[in-house]
């Protein structure tokens, strides 16, 4: 029989389980943050823009049955999770002015605060609210009154989703489409407010945007740190339920539980699992193969916490025990990914790193000639790949558009490298801050030692414990 504390375990397993299938949001309350930190990032952006006015598009009702999700940026400056409201930030005037329009009824059936709709300004701490019915003339009164305004020209980002590549993927099916043509939602906005507003000069404000962004204050690292032990926990768990003769499908449902389970409203990014043939395809993710004996595991995922995320990959073999190849490879790309941890602080560059690795790995005795490290991405990007934050991509690019480091900035050290003839892939994840004097692990707590894997794979999971009791 199951003790009292199997028998919640499993309680908890088969209604968690109806909860995610159903479908599940998280209520954040009112605001996510205090007022004063959202005050504080639009007036940042008014200091950068005090000869106009920003508008910030909020995003529209979802056309199916999920969950209303904000944009990134919208939530960023006000925190408002309504549906079609927008936001004026005034840097001439040094004001904000949110439109918005919705019903108590309709609030109560989202999950909205019914004291946000009927109390706004107190709640957020704008200067002016009004219905999104006004937002035409007040732009039109608000044209006569300065030369430019600002908007972002990059895509929103959703749940799941990151401006760049939304960006490109829509350039490509849509606008330069020949048998479509369509501006994207943001460029359109651009054009209908310089055809009504003809005398007014309009700028790209997403730089701006991306900039601020790219700095996390406490409470944005807090939310991080959140999310990341979620995915800790969760990963933990995958390693402990992985068994020979599962299907990667059961892996990728047990790895949303887990993090729903613990408050995550969401994944970051659908997770990826690659094994065997799938390895050089490195966001793999048809969760089709049935594990089998010998087979090396590749899973990246990580949950979306409060509209923050965590990008964590971890790898291991599906039997609990290391091959002498699985072994070379893996303690190569280990080897690299904490030299790589222990040199980031702020003022180092990417080249910087990746040259000091080479120089330490060489004085360990490593052979930096052998295959496991003539992979591009074991050594030559110095652990960097991408900013991370709202979203798992975060605005900032790729490393070739960093500079030296900075506190708060927040990122993906990914060592990664494949060998399609061997049917072995190997990745090693974890997300980073970069603090005053050096760097914070923030998914700290992943067994990534060789020993420290097989000897948590030998402990009984949770897929183990429900299978015993025929529930599974």
């Amino acid at each position: 029989m199951f003790s009292k504390k199997e028998t919640g375990v499993v309680k908890s397993i088969v209604i968690l389980f109806m909860i995610i299938f159903i479908g599940s949001s998280y209520s954040w309350g009112e605001l996510l943050f205090e007022k004063a930190e959202f005050s504080s990032r639009r007036q940042k952006l008014m200091d950068m823009i005090p000869d106009g006015a920003a508008i910030i598009l909020g995003a529209y009702h979802p056309t199916g049955y999920k969950a209303f999700f904000q944009n990134n940026n919208f939530m960023y400056f006000c925190g408002v999770e309504i549906p079609n409201s927008i936001l004026i930030i005034d840097g001439k005037n040094r004001e904000s002015i949110l439109f918005f329009t919705i019903s108590e009824r309709e609030a109560r059936g989202e999950g909205i605060s019914i004291n946000l709709v009927n109390n706004p300004e107190e709640v957020t701490g704008i200067e002016r609210i009004y219905p999104r019915e006004r937002f035409s003339s007040y732009l039109s009164r608000l044209s006569s009154r300065m030369d430019v305004f600002y908007t972002s020209y990059k895509p929103q980002e959703l749940e799941r989703e990151c401006t760049s590549e939304k960006f490109r993927t829509l350039q490509s099916d849509m606008t330069l489409n020949l048998w479509d043509g369509r501006l994207t939602r943001e460029l359109r906005f651009v054009d209908l407010v310089q055809e009504r507003f003809p005398q007014m000069e309009i700028k790209d404000c997403s730089g701006m945007i991306r900039d601020l962004r790219m700095i996390k204050t406490p409470a944005e690292i807090e939310l991080i740190k959140k999310a990341g032990r979620i995915g800790v926990k969760a990963h933990n768990e995958l390693m402990r339920s992985t068994e020979v003769g599962m299907y990667e499908y059961e892996i990728s449902s047990l790895f949303e539980y887990l993090c729903k389970k613990e408050g995550a409203n969401e994944l970051s990014y659908y997770t990826i699992i690659s094994s065997a043939e799938n390895h050089p395809y490195l966001h793999y993710h048809k969760y089709d193969r049935l594990l089998e004996d010998g087979d090396f595991i590749v899973i990246d995922a990580g949950p979306d916490y409060g509209y923050y995320d965590v990008d964590i990959t971890i790898s291991y073999p599906a039997n609990g025990h290391f091959t002498p190849r699985q072994r070379e490879v893996y303690q190569a790309a280990y080897e690299v990914q904490r030299t790589c941890m222990s040199l980031y602080k702020p003022g180092v560059t990417r080249e910087e790193v990746r040259d000091k690795v080479k120089s330490i790995l060489k004085e360990k005795g490593y052979d930096l000639s052998k295959d496991v490290f003539k992979k591009r991405t074991i050594i030559e990007t110095g652990g960097f790949t991408h900013f991370v934050g709202m979203a798992v991509h975060d605005v900032g690019g790729g490393p070739a558009n960093w500079g030296p480091l900075k506190p708060g900035m927040v990122f993906a050290c990914d060592i990664y490298a494949a060998f399609p003839g061997q049917k072995l892939g190997i990745r090693i994840e974890d997300t980073v801050l970069i603090t005053e004097d050096g760097c914070q692990n923030l998914t700290q707590g992943i067994p990534r030692s060789i020993e420290e894997i097989e000897d948590l794979m030998k402990e009984k999971g949770l897929v183990r414990t429900v299978k015993e009791k025929g529930l599974y």
